[in-house]
C-alpha cells in the first residue's frame, strides 16, 4: 500500500500543476499598413549567426536580428530597409513581427556578403 500512494503521490502532483496554455498566441497584424512598406527576401541566415541578407528593390541590406530568431532564407518581410538603426518588420512567411538592427542598405550582393561574413566570424 505504501508503494502505490509513493507511486501515485507525485503523480498526482504533476497532473494538478499541468495547465492548457495557449502559449503560441500572437496579436493580430495589420497586414494592410504592412504591405505598403518596402518589401524584401531573405537571400542569407544562418543558425549559428545574427546576421542575414535580405534583397530589396533597391540593393541588399545586412541585419542583425534583436531580440528574437533570424528569419530563414526565402523569407518574405515587409517594413523600412532603407534606414540604419532597430527597426521592426513584418514577417508575412510566417506572420509575426521581428526586430532587427539595419546595419547597411543599398548594398551589391557581394558586399552584403562580404558584410555578413565578416559581421559573423567576429
Amino acid at each position: 500500500m505504501k508503494k502505490i500512494i509513493l507511486f501515485i503521490l507525485p503523480l498526482a502532483v504533476i497532473f494538478a500543476s499541468c495547465t492548457k496554455q495557449d502559449i503560441g498566441y500572437r496579436p493580430p497584424v495589420d497586414e494592410a499598413y504592412w504591405l505598403k512598406q518596402e518589401r524584401a527576401v531573405v537571400t542569407y541566415s544562418s543558425f549559428n549567426c545574427d546576421f542575414y541578407v535580405v534583397e530589396t528593390a533597391y540593393g541588399f541590406s545586412v541585419l542583425q536580428s534583436w531580440g528574437g530568431f533570424t528569419p530563414l532564407r526565402g523569407s518574405v518581410l515587409y517594413g523600412n530597409f532603407s534606414r540604419y538603426g532597430v527597426q521592426t518588420f513584418y514577417n508575412r512567411s510566417e506572420g509575426y513581427l521581428v526586430q532587427a538592427n539595419v546595419m547597411d542598405y543599398w548594398l551589391t550582393y557581394w558586399d552584403a556578403m562580404d558584410q555578413a561574413d565578416y559581421e559573423c566570424s567576429r
